[in-house]
């Protein structure tokens, strides 16, 4: 099959601390004249260059739903850019086999100065749209959009919720074969996040192609099947979405090895009452380990220092994927009974956990609360340590073993009984 996109050996650089030559005022000359002396001071003399991409090689079939992940700065806005013909790029080149709609930042291609529904006209144009086929859509898109007592009032009075939810409309249902979606998670309540994702499925379903810039990794993994990891301007990854999304998460975090916490990983800057110092996740012998084994309990053995007198508190960990998806969260007590109350002085505790993980990476958060906090709140916990500790489920064989659904949370232990029935 003929792909939609094809790059190869795609580059951009840029150089910094460069300026556009431009028209000069009285003001630019003395500008001018006092920077001349300085730029003596810069190391070369002349500003640096850096490649925001470099060797970007990929496909993308018609159809296809593909995620393109990465930290800030590593080269996805660009990509896009490039890929929507707002950037030349500096080496390679980019073959588009079909009508291309963006939505790279809120209010992309829209005119302040125009209405609501001037600019869902001069956007559909852009796109190569005739008159009759925006008429027919118009009425939809409005409805997405919920702006309908404000389409004729200019744009630049709209919020940037209302502002992406009309751009987001415009480009979703111009019927582009190519639509490019940067970030519009970031903006919007969640009920038009639900909605942007049922429309992406939606467009999906049709048969046209959709890249997805996105830091959420859960509507990643939901929405692409595929998925690119770019970091440094450069293709890490490039696969199924769930795969590439725990490589990449795997990637930013600090594989703990030693169970030691040091003092950057706590939430407080300063602790007052109570300060975890160390966690491990013991095999059966005991030992520290990283790996556990599927259908084993989960034994972790945590160290904290009680700073000042304890009284009524609460000790908590947290089972995550590494998609963020929260799997399991265990306190020391649900009952008003047992709260600690413990004097200033270094303690263990000691935590079993019985859950039939399946198998994939993870990693465990800690939290200590005074009584009546919330465990999801970071700010009202006496301490609070988002990434303890990384682990790994595997499976006890690959012979004779059970086929495990890896987008499952858990595989609890059920008993099955078949019978045959005899009709009459």
């Amino acid at each position: 099959m003929k792909p939609i996109i094809k790059v190869e050996g795609l580059g951009k650089q840029y150089r910094v601390g460069s300026r556009l030559q431009q028209f000069a005022t009285l003001r630019d000359s003395i500008s001018a004249a006092v920077r001349k002396p300085l730029a003596a001071l810069r190391p070369n003399g002349h500003s640096e260059t850096f490649w925001a991409l470099r060797d970007v090689d990929f496909e993308v079939a018609p159809g296809e739903v593909i995620g393109v992940i990465g930290r800030n700065g590593a080269g996805k806005s660009t990509l896009l850019k490039i890929l929507s013909r707002i950037t030349e790029p500096t080496t390679g080149r980019v073959e588009l086999y079909g009508r291309v709609a963006s939505l790279l930042e809120v209010g992309t291609g829209f005119h302040p100065e125009l209405t609501g529904r001037e600019n869902v006209f001069l956007n559909g144009a852009v796109l190569g749209m005739r008159k009759a086929e925006i008429d027919r859509k118009f009425e939809e898109i409005v409805a997405f959009a919920e702006i309908e007592r404000f389409i004729d009032t200019p744009v630049k009075h709209y919020s940037s919720g209302m502002y992406v939810r009309l751009a987001f409309a415009v480009a979703a249902h111009l019927e582009p074969e190519i639509l490019i979606i940067d970030e519009v998670l970031a903006v919007g309540d969640a009920q038009f996040q639900k909605r942007c994702l049922g429309k992406m499925n939606e467009v999906a379903r049709s048969g046209r192609t959709v890249l997805f810039v996105s830091h959420n990794m859960r509507a990643v993994a939901q929405l692409c099947g595929h998925c690119i990891w770019i970091d440094g301007g450069q293709v890490m990854s490039r696969g199924l979405s769930n795969e590439v999304v725990v490589d990449y998460l795997a990637s930013s975090q600090p594989q703990k090895m030693d169970g030691l916490i040091t003092k950057d990983m706590h939430y407080h800057d300063k602790l007052e009452e109570l300060s975890f110092t160390r966690i491990d996740l013991l095999d059966k012998y005991s030992n520290p380990t990283i790996v556990s084994y599927f259908g084993d309990s989960f034994r972790f053995r945590v160290e904290f220092e009680v700073l000042a007198p304890l009284k009524q508190a609460r000790l908590g960990l947290v089972i995550n994927k590494f998609d963020e998806t929260v799997v399991c969260a265990v306190q020391h007590t649900d009952t008003a009974l047992n709260l600690l109350n413990l004097q200033p002085g270094n303690y263990v505790a000691h935590i079993q956990v019985d859950v039939p993980l399946v198998p994939g990476p993870y990693y465990v958060a800690l939290f200590a609360k005074p009584d009546g906090g919330y465990w999801t709140s970071a700010e009202r916990s006496l301490d609070y340590i988002a990434y303890a500790l990384a682990f790994n489920v595997e499976e006890v064989s690959a012979e004779g073993g059970a086929v495990l659904p890896t987008n499952a949370l858990i595989h609890p232990v059920s008993n099955w009984t078949v019978e045959g029935l005899d009709y009459i």
